[in-house]
Order: C-alpha cells, then sequence, then structure tokens
C-alpha cells in the first residue's frame, strides 16, 4: 500500500489515538486543549490586529514622515524577511528541541515576551528605522509562537478530531482579528493607552496557553540517550541542516496547500487589512465614521465567524471532508470581496464583512485540519507546518505591497476588489487539485 494510500480519509477511519501519548483523550485533556488552542489565537490576534489594521496607519498618518500605506509596506515588506525565516527555523529548532518542559512550551513562552518588546518598539518610534526594526523583532516573536504552537496538532491531537481543534485555532484567530479592529477603533483617539493594552497581551500569549493546555512531556531524555556528548553535536548539526531542507518526497498536495493558502490570504487581506484606507479614501468617510464603521464591521465579522467555524469545524471531521468545505469557503470569501466594488460605501464593507467573514470562518476553521493532512513527514512536522505557515506571513506581508503598488500605479482603490477576487479562486482551484485529502 502507498503512503499516500494509507492516509486516505475515504478508506480508513481516522485514528481517535493521541500522537504523542498513544491513548485517546480524556473529556477534561480535550477541553483543556480546546481552550487553549482558543486563547493563543485569540490572544495575539486582537492584540497584534488593533495594532497592525488601526492603530499604526492611523500614528503613520499623524507622524507626517511620508506616505502612510508606503509606510506600512515597507515595514510589513522588511517584516517579511524575519517572518520567513523565523517560522521555519522556530518550527524546525522545535522538533529537535530537548527540555524538561517538551519541545514545544519553551518556544511558545518566550516567542510572546519577544514579541511584546518588539511591539513596544515599533510604536513608541517616531522615525521609519525605529517601527520598522520593532516591527521586524514583532514579526521573529509571532513566528516563535506559531510555528511550534501549530505543530502541537499534529504531535498531540487525534486525527479525528483535528477539523474540530482546527477550527478552535482558527476561528478563535478570526474572531480575535476582529476584536482587535474593534479593540483598536476603540483607541484610535487615545492611542497610547490601546498600544500598551496590545503589548501586554502578547506577553502573557505563551504562558496563558501552555498553563491551559495538558502538560507537555519532556524531551530531555532522548539526550540522555546518546551516549557521547559528540556524538549529540554531531547528531544536533546533521538535524538542524536537515531541517532546513523543503520537503521533496510525497509532496504535491503540500505544496498545492501552499499555494492555495497564499493567494487566499493574499487576497483576503488585500480588504481586510486595509479597512481604515479603504473606508476614508475609498468610500469617503471621516475619522470618526471610519472607525464607527470599523467597530460595526468587527461586531458583523465576530458574530458570522463564530458561528461558520464552529459548525464547520465538526462537520468536516463527521464528513472526513476538508477540501471540499475549503474551496466552498473560498467562493464565499470571492463572493463577499466582490461586493465593495459595486457598492463603493459602508454598507458595502459591511456586506463585505458579513459575507466574507462567513467565507473566511468557514476556510480558517477547516485549514489548518487540512494542512496537518498534507504533511509528507510526521517527524518534521514543526519545519514542515512551518513552511506551511509561511503562506500565512507571506500573503499577509505582500498585500500591502500590491495595494501600494495599485494605489500609487491607480491613485484609486477600486482595483484591489477584482484582483483580490482572482487571487481568492485561484487558491480554491489550487485547493481543489489535492488528492490524498477529499
Amino acid at each position: 500500500m502507498t503512503a499516500n494510500a494509507s492516509r486516505e480519509p475515504s478508506t480508513a477511519v481516522l485514528s481517535d489515538i493521541a500522537p504523542d501519548s498513544g491513548r485517546k483523550l480524556t473529556s477534561t485533556e480535550k477541553w483543556r486543549f480546546g481552550v487553549g488552542f482558543v486563547l493563543f489565537s485569540l490572544i495575539w490576534m486582537v492584540a497584534g490586529t488593533s495594532g497592525s489594521a488601526v492603530l499604526l496607519p492611523q500614528r503613520f498618518t499623524e507622524l507626517n514622515i511620508g506616505v502612510p500605506e508606503v509606510i506600512l509596506g515597507t515595514m510589513n515588506s522588511v517584516g517579511c524577511v524575519f517572518a520567513l525565516f523565523s517560522n521555519v527555523i522556530f518550527g524546525a529548532l522545535s522538533d529537535i528541541t530537548r527540555s524538561r518542559f517538551g519541545k514545544r512550551t519553551p518556544w511558545i513562552v518566550a516567542g510572546g515576551l519577544i514579541t511584546a518588546a518588539g511591539y513596544v518598539l515599533a510604536f513608541s518610534s517616531a522615525q521609519l528605522v525605529g517601527i520598522v526594526a520593532g516591527w521586524c523583532i514583532v514579526q521573529v516573536g509571532v513566528n516563535m509562537m506559531i510555528a511550534p504552537a501549530v505543530a502541537v496538532l499534529s504531535d498531540r491531537i487525534p486525527e479525528n478530531v483535528r477539523g474540530t481543534f482546527s477550527a478552535f485555532y482558527g476561528g478563535a484567530q478570526i474572531v480575535g482579528s476582529s476584536a482587535g479592529t474593534f479593540l483598536g477603533s476603540k483607541f484610535i483617539e487615545n492611542m497610547g493607552t490601546g498600544f500598551a493594552i496590545g503589548a501586554a497581551l502578547f506577553a502573557v500569549t505563551g504562558i496563558v496557553t501552555v498553563l491551559i493546555w495538558p502538560r507537555e512531556r519532556s524531551s530531555a531524555a532522548s539526550v540522555a540517550s546518546v551516549e557521547s556528548s559528540d556524538a549529540t553535536a554531531k547528531l544536533d548539526v546533521k538535524q538542524l541542516l536537515r531541517s532546513f531542507i523543503p520537503p521533496t518526497k510525497n509532496c504535491r498536495d503540500f505544496y498545492l496547500a501552499l499555494m492555495g493558502r497564499l493567494l487566499l490570504i493574499l487576497g483576503w487581506n488585500m480588504i481586510s487589512g486595509y479597512q481604515l484606507y479603504i473606508l476614508q479614501k475609498y468610500c469617503g468617510l471621516s475619522v470618526k465614521d471610519s472607525a464607527a464603521t470599523i467597530s460595526t464591521m468587527s461586531v458583523i465579522s465576530m458574530v458570522v465567524l463564530i458561528v461558520t467555524s464552529m459548525v464547520s469545524g465538526p462537520l468536516s471531521d463527521r464528513l472526513q471532508r476538508r477540501k471540499v468545505i475549503v474551496a466552498i469557503g473560498s467562493v464565499i470569501i470571492a463572493i463577499g470581496v466582490a461586493i465593495p466594488c459595486f457598492m463603493p460605501n459602508a454598507l458595502g464593507m459591511m456586506l463585505f464583512a458579513g459575507i466574507g467573514g462567513a467565507g473566511y470562518g468557514i476556510y480558517i476553521a477547516v485549514d489548518q485540519a487540512l494542512n496537518v493532512d498534507v504533511l509528507p513527514s510526521q517527524e518534521e512536522a514543526g519545519k514542515d507546518l512551518g513552511i506551511l505557515n509561511l503562506a500565512n506571513t507571506v500573503g499577509q506581508v505582500l498585500a500591502p505591497v500590491v495595494v501600494g503598488a495599485i494605489v500609487l500605479a491607480t491613485g484609486s482603490y477600486a482595483a484591489l476588489f477584482p484582483i483580490a477576487v482572482v487571487a481568492v479562486l485561484l487558491g480554491a482551484v489550487f485547493i481543489i487539485l489535492i488528492r490524498r485529502v477529499k
């Protein structure tokens, strides 16, 4: 039997055994994992989105040190380089980490503290160099948390409930994004307090998560099994070098998932990441009216995301279907993104928040489970999921670059919407082409 066939959901019942312990999870353990995934995504996304989508763009406008869109694009472009390397590096390092606290826990905790430090530098700087430096540290810290945390889905969560836990992770992430936008809009005239809240949230993200999850097993024992320090050093160097090699075998579906996610995240963030500027410069709203509209959009998104993500994840587990649900979510996103193209006003953006948000809730609820299912190697889950998570980072970073180029070339935000629709639909095509997962 081929490797692909052995993992085909239609020919085998998904396992209910946790990979790390070799037994079923208890009800209490399931609840602890679920709450931990929810809070992890929720906390850091509230902090990150309040700054990147509202407070930092408004601060760039008030600083008068250049074109705000260009500053935002520069900040994200440079940060992308650090994010690209950080996600793979820390995913790989967590694969081979040996400590009494486990291989994922130390990185998750340290990442939150480093992210908070970078965020403080970014918002306290009045010059582009300081802003960019701070944001680069944020990218390092965030990816230091995310890569090991997502790998927990592969390490510790049984196959038959991964869709549900993916929904906890993904749904909370998008609710956190909406809540962060709402939070940022409330502090747009009192940015110091808003930034301070964000920094505090970043700092506690990893600590809260690992305290709620069932304690990770020690990974220090594997070091003791190596007889000599020379052998240990040799092993670690070889493993570390291998950690940076992308998958080359049984990886067709892996790269299709990567491209599908990249295009969808790009299209989504071209609109969602520029809500403030779109409302002010495309819809013609004042700062006060745009802040009020963003608040309303955030509430709409939050409601539909909670509903669609919490339904889609368990439904995926019950039907043993991943890619079909992800593709349906992508099409709904495209419909929502297209609406403001024909309704360039606050109502059009609210419909985008409702319809597009519903599609995004469906998509992200199942996306992580699909990514785990297409991994070429369980032993290198941290590294490979880190590579897949690059699609998130690159998509989020490319979006401001693409938007900035379009706005500078056309002098308008109108062209963003059809381009974003095409990107999202192309992403859906890549997902449909996956063979290993139904």
